[in-house]
């Protein structure tokens, strides 16, 4: 073993032992610097470099292997960690990360459903069973509400106001909102409520207020609504690649394309940040483009 892997592995075990990261972060550090290990010796360096432009080359040589923004950012992060050390160590007096930048994000626009599909989605759940009508009501309020999964499955039935077609919501932070809920997606919660949620109770011999269960009386989970809205994305014939995230995209994405103001959109949503919510106007401004191209004579 050579001077910089000593390095190498003294830096990993300090990680570990001192800092207490975890495991997948070791091996995510350990995978970054032996890959930069690779480099310096494919350019006969036997030191740790000292100038920007070798970490430049090494990072642009990651480009060009077709690496993904976020690889290059996480292996830029590494190498920072791993100069700081080096330098409090004093194995290293200069510190070139202080003149690496990361590279900015990829912003990549979040998939939506087509209210065609949407409409296709809502329609697959077979309402004649009883856990049909448990997944119409599930999807129903996904799509009426924006909520998130780990909302979805802590509802509690003293969370929905009926008379005021309102729903209370603990989100991130445990931040409590109120956001609007349809007579459509509260009528197949009554129907749920009535035909088949109590029954399950009876038999799991649980008592509970959660609103949406297994068919065994007990709590839903997200990978259980994760495998329930896959298996009706694949009924509808929908190609796109459907996670329960992206109901919340498909809801806000609809109102804002309707004339939803951003503001009440992302009070809706629980968002602290508006520009989080903006994302959907890009979403929106792209509806604008295609209806434009369909529709005006001179496209």
């Amino acid at each position: 073993m050579n001077k910089l892997q000593e390095d190498v592995e003294d830096y990993l075990r300090y990680s570990q032992i001192e800092r207490g990261l975890s495991d997948n972060t070791i091996f995510a550090y350990r995978q970054d610097l032996m890959d930069f290990l690779a480099f310096l010796k494919k350019e006969g360096l036997d030191s740790w470099p000292t100038k920007a432009v070798d970490i430049d080359a090494f990072l642009a040589e990651q480009r060009d292997l077709n690496k993904a923004t976020s690889s290059i950012s996480r292996m830029i992060s590494s190498l920072r960690k791993f100069y700081q050390w080096l330098v409090r160590q004093n194995i290293q007096k200069i510190n070139p990360m202080l003149e690496i930048d990361s590279p900015k994000k990829e912003h990549r626009l979040p998939v939506a459903l087509s209210v065609d599909e949407v409409t296709k989605l809502l329609d697959q759940p077979d309402v004649t069973k009883k856990l049909g009508i448990r997944d119409r009501a599930l999807l129903e309020t996904l799509y009426a509400t924006g909520i998130r999964v780990s909302e979805l499955i802590n509802l509690k039935f003293s969370d929905l106001h009926e008379e005021l077609k309102l729903l209370k919501v603990l989100g991130k932070g445990s931040k409590e909102r109120l956001i609007p809920i349809s007579d459509v997606a509260i009528s197949w919660i009554k129907s749920y409520q009535e035909k088949v949620r109590d029954p399950l109770l009876l038999k799991s011999g649980k008592n509970t207020d959660t609103i949406f269960l297994n068919n065994r009386g007990g709590a839903l989970t997200r990978q259980a609504v994760w495998q329930i809205i896959k298996r009706y994305c694949q009924m509808a014939g929908i190609k796109k690649n459907v996670t329960p995230h992206t109901l919340r995209h498909t809801f806000a994405t609809h109102l804002l394309e309707n004339g939803a103001d951003l503001r009440v959109v992302q009070e809706i949503l629980g968002h602290s940040d508006i520009s989080t919510t903006q994302i959907y106007t890009n979403l929106s401004q792209q509806h604008i483009l295609q209806v434009y191209a369909k529709t005006h004579p001179r496209t």
